[in-house]
């Protein structure tokens, strides 16, 4: 079974929120469960996949300012703050560190339920 994890991070790279979709459907189909069970903030930053109109508004709407760079097929360019989108490497330093521990890496569990829960164990030790 193929399987996307999506995370929730603080400013400092530290997980909040997981959550598991399907492998083979977008990213902003993962977002759509998450959108509901954010954490007050200033900003989202996310990469191309997250870029839907219903999610920028969905987060406009709960006071959220997103910094999501626009696909490259779309026709209108959306603007965002690079400098601030520079930050995002936080999240994938963070996919990393949970990467290290071997059980998440090589994907031993074949359960969707029970790798989710060993990278809540390996984020609980690691953060």
């Amino acid at each position: 079974m193929n399987t996307k994890l999506h995370a929730v991070t603080d400013s400092l790279g530290r997980p909040i929120r997981f959550f598991i979709s399907a492998g083979r459907v977008s990213d902003y189909t993962g977002a759509r469960d998450l959108v509901n069970s954010l954490p007050s903030a200033n900003w989202l930053l996310g990469d191309r996949g997250y870029d839907e109109d219903w999610f920028r508004e969905a987060l406009k709407d709960r006071g959220i300012n997103p910094c999501i760079p626009g696909r490259k097929s779309r026709d209108k360019p959306f603007r965002y703050d690079k400098r601030r989108y520079k930050r995002s490497n936080r999240i994938e330093i963070t996919f990393g560190r949970l990467k290290d521990w071997r059980g998440v890496a090589t994907r031993f569990d074949r359960c969707p339920k029970v790798f989710l829960s060993a990278i809540a164990l390996a984020a609980t030790v690691l953060f």
